[in-house]
């Protein structure tokens, strides 16, 4: 069985599940429904890549494009598109978009491409700013370099890393006093001033700052979790411990969690 048969099945048993004489939960599904379970099984894809498991990114994959399926399923029989014009519109926006594969431009470097991609994208979807089309409910921190990143690929962008850090010591700057004031809102504007820049240095870094919080929060919790372990092994609980005690453990795990 080659993969057009193979994806050929997969829909076959998708319009079985959702037919009359199928599943009752999968009928009942709508576009609005599935997303809490789409966004779920984003997240699962992430969390396999995360841990190199590969065998779960397979699987991960598998339902992603399962949900593809069922949103194009219930499009169907809503009439409101089919199966064949999210592939047919994902073929030519692949080839439109990347003329310097597929037509006469040149690309020097994945910066080069990327900005063939935006300026293609900006005129086709008629947009008045380039910060246009960045989902307003995407993680604040994706949201944030990505913002950036449109704003680079028109040319507004710092030319050093050097001047990102002075940036960043800026914002930290500006954050001490803000809080000398003791104005909250005055320090969670500056506080979000200080997230930017510290996104922007990771853009510069040529790191996701959305991955590296996410597996920063995965290392606190091996860490205060071996804490707690160790704090058992010893006969004693949390409460009755206090913080020199945990912050030893702490500092002796860090080379092992």
């Amino acid at each position: 069985m080659n993969n057009g048969e193979r994806f050929e099945k997969l829909v076959g048993i998708v319009r079985r599940l959702r037919s009359d004489e199928g599943c009752p939960w999968d009928r009942e599904q709508t576009h609005d429904s599935l997303l809490p379970h789409f966004l779920e099984e984003a997240y699962e894809v992430m969390e396999a890549v995360d841990s190199e498991n590969w065998k779960a990114l397979s699987e991960e994959l598998g339902d992603v494009l399962l949900h593809v399926l069922f949103q194009s399923d219930i499009a169907e029989q809503e009439s409101e598109f089919k199966l064949q014009d999210v592939i047919d519109q994902i073929n030519d926006k692949l080839v439109r978009r990347h003329p310097h594969v597929f037509g006469n431009k040149k690309a020097e470097g994945a910066f080069h491409a990327k900005q063939n991609w935006e300026a293609a994208k900006q005129a086709e979807k008629k947009r008045d700013s380039r910060l246009d089309g960045v989902p307003v409910t995407l993680p604040a921190l994706i949201r944030a370099q990505r913002l950036q990143q449109k704003a680079a690929y028109v040319g507004f962008d710092w030319e050093e890393t050097d001047q990102v850090w002075n940036k960043v010591h800026e914002e930290m700057e500006e954050l001490k006093n803000a809080e000398s004031t003791g104005i909250k809102k005055h320090m969670e504007e500056e506080v979000g001033d200080l997230f930017f820049a510290l996104v922007n240095l990771c853009r510069f870094l040529d790191i996701s700052a959305e991955d590296a919080l996410r597996k920063g929060n995965q290392k606190f919790t091996r860490r205060f979790q071996a804490v707690e372990k160790e704090l058992k092994r010893r006969g004693k609980n949390l409460e009755e411990t206090n913080l020199t005690e945990m912050d030893e453990i702490w500092n002796s795990q860090k080379k092992s969690v």
